[in-house]
């Protein structure tokens, strides 16, 4: 029988391919490793609509957003690639005569990447990229429900000219996994996942002391004074809550809306909901695609029970689409629920699917007492037309994403991303923020006095 996937034992030799290749790699001039990654953003490039038809056949987004993901994954690679001519550290005075001092950053060794399957091309690349101009090597574990498109970037990658032995990938489960996160010739794992999952990541890389980037899950909140542009912002409600079937970690999954314009928002956002187009991603014309997997629709309808249950108003959808274009795929109705508590688990917990719960407030800052009322803090908006609610907003949320007058998805890469709380551990992807993760600081001090000096000494 042809086995599918990777077992540990693959996993160990990924390992140990990626633990060779890192004695020359690391020695290739971080410009020279530059221009391979240049290269493969090129080829990217040249191939974003067949990788973007190869992802909507895979995991079911729509086209329009297949592309995004792609160019999201052009953006990182051309960017980071770009550090290959800085990785900057710093030069300082000492406060000795006759010494230099500085700093510059080396790379750490064999890199575990575990990635997930809604954004299978994006993700990969803020992790692998930055880890490759560092002079790392990988071994990358992608999403066992999206592995076509980690392999397109591996190819291309590979028909870039990055050596042999230097990104290794493999397939499989928790067991598979748990072999990145746990050999010691691995020294950073970097994850992304549910928090669920990702406790367990740092639980196993802990023993040995291993750098561990952990980003998870959310419950962002978009809140809606009464001053807002109402129109502009039911537009970014839609696309913030059901753009990718809601099945972002950046989701707009909580919507609170000031009293005084909560039901003619609730109406039109209800409007725009109800006519939105389900179905094929690969169709032009469709808004929103399936959820991703069998058990993924199960536990959307699960929180549509407990909805139910908890006392919310469903307004808009709430049901399985079943039948005719429906029939072979895991389609869930957009919803809406009404009349939500922010105690209500549906105001709380996860859901990751195309599920939004709107909440009324009395104030901004009963809005901002909402938004952080919650185990994640990844990412949130406000939508005002009010300079200093804006800013006090932007004070006072504690995520490590904010947005003014747009949804809370649509990260550029240029720029750190990443949450707190239970969403994160501290570290960060993108920007230049993501070389931290994958290389440490080295402190140099060259002494040419030719006699000993001594540090807060000899200070004369």
């Amino acid at each position: 029988m042809m086995r599918l996937e990777s077992s540990p034992e693959d996993a160990g030799r990924a390992i140990a391919a990626a633990e060779r290749a890192y004695a020359t790699w690391r020695l290739v001039p971080a410009p020279k490793r530059a221009e391979l990654l240049f290269r493969a953003a090129q080829l990217i490039a040249e191939r974003k609509e067949t990788f973007a038809r190869d992802m909507t056949r895979e995991m079911g987004k729509v086209l329009e957003e297949t592309r995004g993901d792609v160019q999201e994954a052009i953006d990182m690679t051309f960017f980071m690639a770009g550090e290959g001519r800085r990785l900057y550290g710093q030069t300082v005075p000492s406060e000795l005569r006759d010494k230099f001092a500085m700093s510059v950053r080396q790379p750490l060794g064999v890199c575990g990447i575990i990635t997930p399957w809604n954004f299978p091309m994006a993700i990969p690349s803020w992790k692998i990229i930055p880890a490759l101009v560092c002079g790392n090597t990988v071994v990358f574990k992608p999403s066992s429900l999206t592995p076509l498109s980690a392999i397109n970037f591996v190819k291309v990658l590979e028909e870039a000219g990055v050596p042999a032995g230097v990104v290794n990938m493999v397939t499989g489960g928790p067991e598979v996994g748990e072999i990145l996160c746990k050999h010691d010739a691995v020294k950073v794992v970097s994850f992304t996942g549910s928090t669920t999952v990702g406790r367990i990541v740092n639980q196993n890389a802990a023993p040995t002391f291993k750098k561990v980037h952990l980003e998870m899950g959310g419950k962002n909140i978009v809140m809606i004074m009464d001053d807002a542009q109402l129109e502009l912002a039911v537009e970014g409600c839609v696309w913030g809550g059901f753009g990718t079937t809601g099945q972002r970690c950046t989701a707009a999954s909580r919507v609170v809306v000031h009293e005084r314009v909560y039901d003619e928002f609730l109406s039109e956002f209800s409007r725009r909901v109800r006519a939105l187009r389900v179905g094929d991603g690969a169709d032009d014309r469709v808004q929103m695609g399936p959820s991703i997997s069998e058990s993924q629709l199960q536990t959307v309808m699960k929180y549509v029970e407990i909805g139910k249950e908890e006392g919310a108003k469903v307004v808009v959808g709430g049901k399985r689409l079943t039948g005719g274009a429906y029939a072979r795929g895991w389609f869930h109705e957009p919803t809406i629920f009404a009349e939500v508590s922010p105690s209500m688990r549906i105001a709380r917990e996860e859901i990751f699917g195309p599920v939004v719960s709107v909440m009324r407030c009395r104030s901004l800052d009963e809005a901002i007492a909402i938004g952080n009322d919650v185990a994640y803090g990844l990412s949130a908006s406000i939508y005002t037309r009010d300079i200093n609610k804006a800013f006090t907003a932007m004070r006072d949320l504690y995520t490590g994403i904010f947005y003014v007058n747009a949804p809370t998805i649509g990260a550029e890469v240029h720029l750190p991303f990443g949450g707190t709380k239970a969403t994160g551990n501290g570290h960060r992807e993108a920007g230049i923020a993501a070389l931290d993760v994958f290389s440490e600081w080295k402190s140099i001090y060259v002494d040419f006095s030719g006699k000993l000096q001594r540090a807060q000494i000899d200070t004369e």
